[in-house]
């Protein structure tokens, strides 16, 4: 895979490539909709709706059950109290993907910088990695919330290529769903996929990638296979 020659970093995702958080998601909601008097959503309905930032997520959830000013006539009541219940339930319903943190150790130990880049926010994610032993291999850590642009748009992505001072050439990005694949091609990021997470109900496969890959260790050797080769 030449593409992957020359890589000097990593850009990680986290929801659906590192964590399994969709227990956090159904708690969450469930409890924002029991609020709100609405009756309880499925994993699989949520995991439909995942991975566009959580005014995305949460403006759907409403769609449910209300038309377009229904749903933003609750949305900022719903917001409050998803963000309240999320911050209070935040990793004791999610899980470590296999291989996640021997694929960060090998990473880092092969010399390549680290970054997560997630659409989540600053204020759930930074706990999260902290709660899961994760944050101590990324270099810097950027939200949903931390640029005027969330992936599938590329700020994200070239923002944090200019924080390495690297070219996209350079810069893996390593995600579960066409939000990543889309923003590493915008960005000009060679880009791989993993096959477990969430990807709003289409197979990964059907996404423009540069390569699916079973775990990040499996990533981490395919990456540090194509440096040797150099």
């Amino acid at each position: 895979m030449a593409v992957l020659r020359g890589v000097k970093a990593a850009i990680i995702d986290l929801d659906g490539t590192m964590l399994d958080t969709m227990g956090d998601f159904e708690v969450a909601i469930n409890r924002m909709r029991a609020e709100l008097d609405l009756s309880p959503v499925t994993i699989a309905q949520i995991e439909l709706m995942v991975g566009k930032g959580s005014e995305n997520l949460i403006r759907q959830v409403l769609a449910l059950d209300f038309d377009e000013a229904g749903v933003e006539e609750r949305f900022p009541q719903a917001m409050e109290s998803y963000q309240r219940h999320y911050l209070d339930i935040n990793g004791q319903h999610s899980a470590v993907y296999e291989d996640v943190e021997a694929g960060l150790r090998a990473m880092r130990d092969s010399g390549l910088r680290l970054a997560c880049v997630t659409n989540k926010p600053l204020a759930f994610a930074l706990p999260l990695l902290k709660i899961k032993g994760l944050d101590g291999y990324f270099e810097v850590l950027y939200g949903g919330d931390s640029f005027a642009k969330k992936k599938p748009h590329p700020m994200p992505l070239l923002e944090t290529c200019s924080y390495f001072g690297l070219e996209p050439a350079q810069v893996v990005a390593i995600g579960d769903s066409s939000n990543d694949a889309q923003a590493a091609r915008a960005a000009g990021c060679p880009v791989l996929t993993v096959p477990y997470g969430y990807n709003h109900g289409v197979s990964i496969h059907e996404t423009d990638s540069d390569g699916i890959v079973d775990t990040l260790l499996h990533a981490a050797d395919l990456i540090s296979t194509q440096n040797s080769a150099i």
